[in-house]
């Protein structure tokens, strides 16, 4: 890149080097570096196109090298929109995303460049490439060919036209959501409708509703404030004695951005539609045949196979957890019909009667700081890296945020993460994510750039003096994100394109995650994170049971409400035509759950105007991943079962095997060889059927 002009010079998101500079980043910087290097990088593809060599060297270092600026000033820009998100950044990113769009388009689109990659594929110098640097070049080919790179004339135009437009709706879908969540408020005035709630839902009602309303509150006294941010909803939901308050605040999360100035119902038809036609563009039938052609799993029918399976699994033990959950609300004189907003709060009451613990019991030993040492301590174990928390580290864009540095067995350093732990509805997007800042690469210059992960999570935030206390479900899913954040910073490829995550075939890429949850029910690991936040004491042996007793607690609603989502996204992606159609998506919806959910669906309910991962997420006919993966995860940590947990020296062999394949291969190698690599075979779906009590 040149020397920026001295009017850009102090811009933050053109400073390429070190960690990028979110503590300074404003949405006043935002155009005029990105329409800078927009500039300069389509002058130096311009200079690529006309001189490239069909060679390593001559074209993929060059072609790499044009990504780092981005990963500076891009990234971080919609890194910013997800964490500290606000009006004036949702406009300018607004603005710019077309801009974006156009030229990503653009050069995937190079026929100069698809030819050149060819070339090198048909060369002789292409067996002296490694496997990380084949596997390069043949995902940027298919990326190419994804892109409409053999498209033209009317056909090409249509193709970026659909492009662009399918960028923005993903982002009003995505800020449609946010919307909606932000705009629903049910205000609790009254202490006697608290009677039930845990503490930290009252104590985190009330803080939310003086942070809201810049009023006083306290955490007995009130007033409270519940939003449908998942922190508060679900103890809400699980807690509330007033059965016509659940009823309201269940309504409003199931028709969430599903009318008035933030509906997502035209959007969803609109997206659909447009991926279709892209699809048809490009030579596939669906777009769920697109989606697969850079999947792991081989067809359509493979996924319906599999989401066939778990169904008959799981059906017949979902219908026994309803029918006790019904008993029970007899039993405690509820003599209405059982209805969604009911579910949730007497599966609770069952699990506390049958398993004799609640989640408020467990908080006090689950205090985030111990949390995160037994996390460290298990990586450790497993995979021979420690971890020191870097405090003077000043470029985070908020207080909470933490910076962490990952050393290897000898001490030296090979990756840092950022932690953004606690929810913030005002400015954070809700769910959980790990992200990259940094992929690990050699630049041309020839410089080791170590990888860099966000990991942000929606936990319940510390209040007054008290730690976070973490509910079971947080530390699960604190675990579950530090394993997609282990694949990206243990990573041992220096090629960005397939570092970390990166390459890595969509449905293969939650196995890493998946895997650290199991971790969660091994006695030592559990215990030796537990330290009650006054005491000190760890958590009581008696507790420990219970919580692996609960594990499978109706692991078969769980698994129906999981394959519902999924196969509705299949259905809507590969047999449903919206020109040709009757039903409404809602309604594709409302048919499958037929099957997969034991009370129908509200006719009313809208819960796909809600479904991110699919309309503003990378999960379009991808959602059956979390159970193709979990298959995965499941089998790979039955390895470790195998060779006895309790064996120390087998399992740190046997966890230096799994990073040195499954951490550290990345998207260097198709993942069914990486997971052979590893088990030694292809995987089974029996471990995950055991695991779940469904076998």
């Amino acid at each position: 890149m040149t020397t920026p002009p001295a009017k850009l010079q102090d811009n933050p998101l053109l400073r390429a080097e070190g960690l990028p500079r979110f503590h300074e980043i404003k949405p006043e910087h935002v155009e005029p570096a990105m329409e800078y290097l927009i500039s300069e990088v389509n002058r130096r593809f311009d200079e690529l196109e006309a001189n490239l060599q069909p060679t390593w060297t001559g074209l993929i270092v060059p072609l790499d090298a044009l990504d780092i600026p981005f990963e500076y000033a891009w990234g971080p820009v919609n890194h910013l929109l997800s964490v500290r998100n606000s009006d004036e950044l949702r406009k300018v990113h607004e603005r710019t995303l077309p801009k974006v769009v156009e030229l990503g388009l653009r050069m995937r689109q190079s026929r100069p460049v698809y030819e050149g990659l060819k070339q090198l594929r048909a060369s002789d110098a292409w067996n002296e490439l490694d496997e990380g640097q084949q596997r390069t070049v043949e995902l940027k080919i298919r990326s190419a060919e994804h892109a409409g790179v053999g498209l033209e004339g009317a056909a090409k135009t249509r193709f970026n036209q659909i492009e662009a437009e399918l960028s923005k709706l993903s982002s009003d879908f995505s800020n449609h959501v946010l919307d909606a969540t932000k705009a629903y408020e049910r205000i609790v005035t009254d202490p006697a409708q608290t009677e039930g709630w845990p503490q930290s839902l009252k104590n985190l009602a009330s803080q939310s509703y003086a942070q809201e309303k810049k009023a006083e509150s306290t955490p007995d006294a009130g007033p409270w404030r519940i939003t449908l941010d998942y922190p508060s909803l679900v103890p809400f939901m699980q807690h509330s004695r007033d059965r016509a308050a659940r009823e309201e605040v269940y309504r409003a999360s199931v028709t969430r951005a599903a009318g008035g100035e933030l509906d997502n119902r035209q959007i969803i038809l609109k997206t659909l539609q447009l991926r279709q036609e892209k699809a048809k563009l490009l030579g596939f039938s669906t777009y769920a045949e697109l989606s697969l052609d850079s999947k792991m799993a081989p067809s359509v029918a493979e996924v319906d196979r599999m989401s066939e399976e778990l169904l008959t699994a799981a059906r017949r033990h979902a219908e026994q957890d309803f029918t006790e959950i019904e008993q029970l609300a007899r039993q405690e004189g509820q003599s209405e019909p059982l209805l969604h907003w009911d579910v949730g709060f007497w599966a609770e009451r069952l699990s506390e009667k049958r398993f004799d613990f609640t989640d408020e019991q467990l908080r006090p030993y689950f205090p985030l700081p111990r949390v995160l040492e037994g996390l460290f301590s298990l990586c450790t174990r497993l995979f021979g890296v420690s971890f020191e928390e870097v405090s003077n580290e000043p470029t985070v864009w908020h207080q909470d945020v933490r910076y962490y540095r990952v050393r290897d067995e000898a001490g030296e350093p090979i990756a840092s993460f950022y932690l953004d732990p606690y929810s913030r509805p005002a400015d954070k997007r809700g769910g959980a994510w790990m992200d990259e800042c940094l992929s690990r690469k050699i630049t041309p210059e020839g410089k080791l750039v170590l990888p860099v992960v966000h990991l942000c999570c929606n936990g319940t935030p510390p209040v007054g003096d008290k730690p976070s206390l973490m509910s079971f479900s947080e530390v699960e899913t604190l675990f579950h994100e530090f394993g997609h954040g282990l694949q990206g910073m243990l990573t041992q490829v220096d090629y960005a394109s397939v570092s970390g995550i990166n390459g890595v075939e969509w449905d293969a890429v939650e196995l890493a995650s998946q895997f650290m949850e199991n971790w969660c029910y091994e006695r030592p690991v559990l215990l030796g994170m537990t330290a009650h936040y006054e005491t000190g004491e760890p958590l009581p042996e008696d507790l420990f049971e219970k919580i692996c007793q609960a594990r499978t607690f109706r692991s078969g609603s769980q698994m129906l409400r999981q394959l519902e989502l999924g196969m509705t996204d299949m259905e809507l992606h590969h047999r449903y035509k919206v020109e040709e159609n009757d039903e409404a998506p809602q309604q594709v919806q409302a048919r499958i759950a037929r099957r997969t959910s034991i009370l129908p669906p509200l006719p009313e309910a809208e819960s796909l105007c809600g479904f991110s991962h699919i309309f503003a997420g990378g999960y379009a006919a991808g959602y059956y991943s979390y159970k193709w993966a979990e298959v995965l995860s499941a089998d790979a940590f039955a390895a470790f079962e195998e060779a006895g947990l309790s064996d120390d020296a087998a399992v740190q062999q046997l966890g230096r095997r799994y990073r040195d394949t499954v951490l550290a291969l990345g998207g260097s190698r198709h993942p069914m060889q990486v997971f052979k690599d590893f088990r030694g075979r292809e995987p089974s779906t029996e471990p995950l059927l055991r695991h779940t009590g469904l076998a």
